[in-house]
């Protein structure tokens, strides 16, 4: 491959960069990633510096996430009446800091100079498979289109998801892109390199048919209820009855024994909502010899704090679920005395939630033992599997209105496919305005609601028992995949190093 200028790297790791998105939903056209960091690795093994292979890995981040988080400035803006201004700053921040994963993954790669093809080749997904779970844990966490995502469902690679959870399949598509990048080099175009690429997409597909959970029992009937509600009606005082009354009718309409509606379907604190109301819900999902669960806002009296709450109502006694991984800005403020004047500027109803508890239990609903969590906390598949392996089915409920009609929804199915694939559980989604889906275990979508309609999505759900090795042990085996594979690289570089001196 001919030699081209810095700054005509930098201009085109930023292009493929955002060429990498089509990877994801809605499009996904999973081997984009392994094309697009393939370049991205070869750029790395030809840059001049560790500060060159960071500006690499930070113009491809900037692409990447500049391109893929465009619905944030329709939450920002749109819907959170922030100035455009002060939106693109925001947007601007945020792309910045996520790009630096990258960026440093660029310069660690470049520091430790390995000689060897295929130890670096390794070390390059090590490396970002890591950043990619870092990325995941500090401030709270921002995951978003994570390269594993990527995968979810149809790629062979798909299969590593029960094993390693989505930052592995990060690392072993940053392999095997590292390996074809070799390619462009000329020494290196040998079957040598060739075939670990060949053997690691077939372990994948071979591991897609193993059955890593067993069905149990008889599948439940189950109603995902969709209201679509706009986002600047749901909070207004004068659409309170409509709003209300249009998921009652969902649910009074509703055949299943299980119905569940959105996150905060009713947007009343619990204790102001007509107890009439509930008993109408509850009494129709006993008919049902089943339960429904009500997303609303749950105060404590007496104590000066409020969450995000699910209710269920019906055969089952009453049970509730409290939201713990809430969202930075828009359900809390962090660091409040620092950040707290942002709550005049955004115009976000209740910004400031308190958190549930880590160690909440399925709720018992409709003969299955259901793991509730709420929107963005599917995110996180390490605090999903808290709840498992004693539930038999995942409900996500969400408002996914703060999305607009961006790609942000599909992006979101996307990762509720990769929590079924890794626990080996269906994943029911019941969202305001879209995208409400039956997934199945195997992260196909079975049944899929027409987005902005208001509907009911009517079907069924098989429960399923056992653990994946990922529920069992969820992010420590791919950490200790990825700790061994650069301990080898540090000792290799030690090595080097010590030939050459001698």
């Amino acid at each position: 491959m001919p030699q081209i200028s810095i700054r005509l790297q930098l201009a085109i790791s930023f292009l493929i960069g955002a060429s990498t998105v089509p990877g994801f939903a809605p499009f996904y056209l999973f081997p984009i990633p392994v094309f697009t960091v393939a370049v991205l690795c070869h750029f790395w093994r030809v840059s001049a510096s560790p500060l060159h292979a960071a500006l690499l890995g930070f113009f491809f981040g900037m692409g990447l996430f500049s391109a893929g988080v465009t619905w944030l400035y329709v939450s920002l803006h749109d819907f959170g009446a922030m100035p455009i201004p002060a939106t693109i700053l925001a947007l601007v921040f945020l792309c910045s800091y996520l790009a630096s994963f990258p960026a440093v993954v660029g310069w660690m790669l470049k520091k430790m100079d390995i000689a060897k093809p295929v130890i670096w080749a390794l070390t390059a997904g090590a490396l970002w498979g890591l950043s990619d779970w870092l990325r995941s844990v500090l401030f709270t966490g921002f995951p978003w289109l994570t390269l594993g995502y990527s995968q979810a469902p149809a790629s062979p690679l798909a299969g590593y998801a029960p094993v390693l959870g989505v930052y592995g399949i990060s690392l072993i598509l940053v392999f095997t892109a590292a390996l074809t990048c070799l390619f462009l080099e000329r020494k290196y175009r040998t079957r040598r390199y060739l075939l670990p690429v060949v053997a690691i997409w077939g372990i994948g597909f071979g591991l897609q048919h193993i059955e890593w959970t067993q069905a149990q029992g008889e599948p439940v009937t189950v109603s995902l209820l969709q209201g679509n509600i706009s986002q600047d009606l749901k909070w207004r005082e004068d659409q309170l009855i409509t709003s209300m009354e249009a998921y009652a009718r969902l649910a009074l309409e509703s055949p299943s024994r299980l119905i569940i509606t959105p996150e905060i379907s009713v947007p009343l604190y619990r204790d102001d909502v007509p107890s009439s109301y509930l008993a109408r819900l509850g009494a129709h999902a006993r008919k049902n010899d089943g339960d429904i669960l009500v997303g609303m806002v749950e105060a404590p009296e007496g104590r000066d704090e409020y969450y995000n709450s699910m209710f269920s109502f019906g055969a089952s006694p009453e049970q509730s679920y409290r939201k713990h991984h809430l969202v930075p800005f828009g359900e809390f403020i962090p660091l409040k005395p620092v950040f707290g004047w942002i709550i005049n500027i955004l115009k976000i109803p209740l910004s400031d939630f308190s958190r549930g508890s880590l160690d909440q239990q399925p709720m018992a609903l409709a003969g299955q033992k259901v793991a509730v969590n709420i929107c963005y906390e599917d995110v996180f598949g390490e605090e999903i599997i808290r709840q498992l392996p004693q539930a038999t089915l995942l409900a996500n409920v969400s408002n996914d209105a703060w999305f607009g009609r961006s790609i942000g929804p599909r992006q979101h199915l996307q990762i509720s496919q990769m929590r079924a694939l890794e626990t080996g559980r269906y994943m029911l989604r019941a969202t305001n305005t879209g995208l409400t889906a039956i997934i199945d275990e195997r992260g196909r979508v079975r049944q899929e609601a027409e987005i902005f309609t208001r509907t009911a999505l009517n079907g069924t759900a098989q429960g399923y028992t056992g653990a994946t090795p990922y529920v069992l042990f969820g992010n420590s085996l791919m950490l200790g995949l990825a700790g061994t594979i650069l301990l080898a690289g540090l000792l290799h570089v030690s090595r080097a190093r010590e030939k050459t001196v001698k």
